[in-house]
């Protein structure tokens, strides 16, 4: 291997560095900057070079979100990917592409959490994708294509069939991945026709049940817009400055309580702008393409935590503070119709208001999204393998549980990246370890071969892998929600009808 990797791709020589024994390539264009006259457009397949390109640094964040926003304005050209991979000129290595997760309000591929060099050190060719999240990615605009942050990732997939054999990988053993908005991205192009073709395998930790109908995404659009003093369309917010049109999605977040009478349950997620169920880039829920049998079924091993909302009512200062009207107003908005609320209080008689509205949020948002996306994939002729991870963070008194991310270190194996420090420690234990490990290990069999070490899923034994100190093979362990969702799968949020815009001032 030269002492510095150079690689020709279909538009260029790029060359990168090496790093612990592999190949890294950084901040490699798939697509033009999505600025100008490209803003909020259909991405644009990168300009040929000419000469040799340095990829030694990531891209560009992309304009964030959120309450906690990662990067800063430090230029434009955002859609960038990075490839690590264990030796250039080898061939027919298996590819995993990772696509950032964030609540589809912020996403950064440089995160140290997704150090690719424990994949890569196992022989896989790691591909990590920044694409446009918040307003540039999601919101809904007349004169602008929908869903542009799925496009940006379906014009990184085409990049990676077109160039990933010069990095050594196999283009038709390609996985896509990705945890949270990242996991429910994957959910998507599965069944995308447009992605077709692109991959052969999905891993989706977290997939979450954040979709929008038309209707309510175009009301979330006008109401930003009109913070702004603008019309919701792509010509007269052409000329807000991106980070600007951030903060202003950041601040309408923070607002969504006083939308609940007219948003409904979006005004509980924290998020304003999630992907919209538009009939075209996306014809329809995952779930509901799976079960028409409108999407066929593939490898996918898909999965979650036990605890998944114990970080949020960590981070947001709620644990310990539920009381009952949190627990009907959960109920109320996120239980499945016509009689989920009472299903709950039934499975649960001793629960105090703590472990009901948990329960709810962690089964409505991811748990039951994740498990329902395994049965439908199955039913509609893929193979599915489900996990829970039920091993807790070891940092912060146990107090975060098995908690939504978690097990995004252990997979990438970076316990000891400034995240993974905070959930496990200065000093990851030997459980963690092992935890990590076959996590690790489960990526890498899936991605290679299909198969991640324990039995497939099926609705009828419903075998699942439990992650924890002593892992173990079980019937699906939590019984009492999947009745509760059984044929229930997650819907889009919609208007609320006859209900009344009671924002707040502004």
């Amino acid at each position: 291997m030269p002492e510095q990797p150079t690689v020709r791709t279909a538009e260029g020589v790029v060359e990168g560095r090496l790093r612990r024994g592999h190949a890294v390539f950084r901040g490699i264009r798939y697509a033009e900057p999505p600025v100008g006259a490209l803003r909020f457009a259909a991405p644009v397949p990168p300009r040929p070079w000419e000469g040799t390109r340095r990829a030694v640094e990531f891209g560009p964040v992309v304009p964030q979100s959120g309450p906690v926003r990662a990067g800063s304005p430090n230029g434009t050209d955002w859609l960038t990917l990075n490839v690590c991979t264990p030796d250039p000129g080898a061939a027919g290595l298996p590819v995993l592409v990772w696509i950032p997760g964030g609540g589809y309000m912020a996403a950064d591929s440089s995160d140290p959490m997704l150090d690719p060099t424990a994949p890569a050190g196992a022989g896989l060719v790691v591909v990590s994708i920044n694409y446009r999240v918040g307003a540039e990615g999601f919101a809904y605009l007349d004169g602008a294509p929908p869903n542009r942050g799925f496009l940006d990732q379906i014009a990184a997939l085409r990049w990676v069939r077109r160039n990933i054999a010069a990095f050594g990988g196999d283009p038709d053993r390609v996985t896509i991945a990705g945890q949270s908005a990242g996991a429910g991205s994957v959910a998507a192009l599965v069944t995308m026709e447009s992605a077709r073709g692109l991959f052969r395998r999905a891993i989706a930790h977290s997939v979450p049940g954040l979709h929008c109908t038309r209707a309510l995404a175009r009301r979330v659009a006008a109401e930003l817009a009109d913070r702004l003093g603008r019309v919701p369309t792509a010509a007269a917010l052409a000329d807000v400055e991106p980070w600007r049109l951030a903060e202003e999605v950041t601040a309408l977040s923070a607002d969504l309580h006083g939308y609940r009478e007219s948003w409904g349950r979006l005004s509980k997620t924290g998020v304003a702008i999630c992907p919209v169920v538009d009939g075209d880039v996306l014809a329809e829920t995952p779930w509901s393409a799976l079960d028409s049998g409108r999407a066929s079924g593939i490898e996918l091993l898909v999965g979650h935590t036990r605890d998944e909302f114990r970080l949020f009512s960590v981070m947001f200062g709620r644990l310990g503070t539920f009381t009952e009207q949190d627990v009907r107003t959960a109920l109320e908005l996120f239980a499945p119709a016509p009689d989920g609320a009472d299903a709950y209080r039934t499975a649960h008689p001793h629960a105090g208001p703590e472990e009901l509205v948990e329960t709810v949020y962690s089964d409505a948002v991811f748990r039951m999204p994740s498990m329902l996306l395994a049965e439908a994939n199955a039913a509609a002729g893929g193979t599915s393998f489900l996990f829970e991870l039920r091993l807790a963070a070891s940092a912060s008194g146990g107090v975060l549980g098995a908690c939504h991310s978690l097990d995004v270190p252990l997979a990438f194996g970076t316990p000891d990246s400034p995240i993974g420090r905070q959930l496990f420690g200065d000093r990851a234990a030997p459980e963690v370890l092992a935890v990590s490990r076959e996590l690790q290990r489960a990526w890498v069999g899936f991605a290679t071969t299909g198969d991640p070490g324990w039995a497939a899923y099926h609705p009828d034994r419903q075998l699942t892998r439990v992650l924890d100190t002593d892992s173990n093979t079980m019937p699906y362990p939590e019984q009492a929600s999947r009745r509760i969702w059984k044929g229930r799968a997650p819907a889009p949020f919609d208007l609320v009808q006859g209900g009344s815009r009671t924002a707040p001032a502004h």
